[in-house]
């Protein structure tokens, strides 16, 4: 079962990527970022293993093509 608390705003979001709310709104326009909108209020929410994903694709060294 899905939980509001399994969810994070744009601020929180942003904080624990290191990067700005503005990138983030971008990269999830752009669909890089999984995001949801909350039915009541219509805030941007972002998944805490959507978010976890993300930060384990960027942490992976990019081997060069031989």
């Amino acid at each position: 079962m899905k939980k509001l608390t399994d969810y994070v705003k744009t601020a929180e979001a942003a904080d624990i990527l290191g990067v700005s709310q503005n990138t983030l709104r971008k990269w999830a326009a752009s669909g890089a970022i999984p995001m949801h909108r909350n039915p009541a209020n219509g805030y941007r929410l972002f998944k805490r293993a959507d978010l976890e994903k993300f930060l384990n694709k960027v942490e992976r060294p990019v081997r060069p093509n031989s």
